[in-house]
């Protein structure tokens, strides 16, 4: 079944180069439970990498097609106000877009890095669903970490573990 990139999908892909490389299982799950901690995941883990300038422009496209009509729109009333208010609200406006490239890169950021996760899911847990899991298999990392599991076995540890 062939299904269409909605607009979100293609920025991605057009903003960040993804690595053809499957995940490491130690590091899925390390990257599982940075995620589900609220905390940015390492992007080097994840085989993924930012480039800023195209990063710039979907941004100023972006901001272009929200600001551009209320400047039009609002034009002739501000022409006639005291040019230290206008000065005033370009420095606001301005910082407002500046910070707003953070938020809008953070964003991104953990949407691709959800988005590798689940694929990576499918991959390593292919029978278990991410939505339902990653909270258990959470927790059952953490009980390998302290039991000092090896890579090698933690597969296994983990899959046994969740039988039970």
């Amino acid at each position: 079944m062939l299904r269409l990139k909605t607009f979100k999908e293609n920025v991605i892909e057009y903003i960040y180069v993804i690595s053809k490389q499957p995940i490491l299982l130690r590091d899925l799950l390390i990257a599982n439970r940075q995620y589900n901690e609220g905390m940015h995941v390492e992007a080097a883990k994840l085989g993924f990498r930012l480039i800023l300038s195209r990063a710039y422009f979907v941004y100023t496209i972006f901001i272009l097609f929200m600001l551009l009509p209320i400047f039009v729109l609002t034009h002739q009333k501000l022409a006639y106000v005291d040019a230290h208010i206008s000065i005033l609200g370009a420095v606001i406006i301005t910082a407002i877009i500046f910070m707003g490239f953070n938020c809008f890169r953070s964003k991104l950021r953990d949407i691709i890095t959800l988005k590798l996760i689940k694929k990576s899911w499918k991959l390593h847990f292919p029978y278990f669903s991410y939505e339902e899991y990653s909270l258990k298999i959470e927790e059952i990392f953490e009980k390998s970490l302290k039991h000092e599991i090896s890579k090698r076995n933690l597969e296994k540890y983990i899959l046994d573990n969740l039988s039970t």
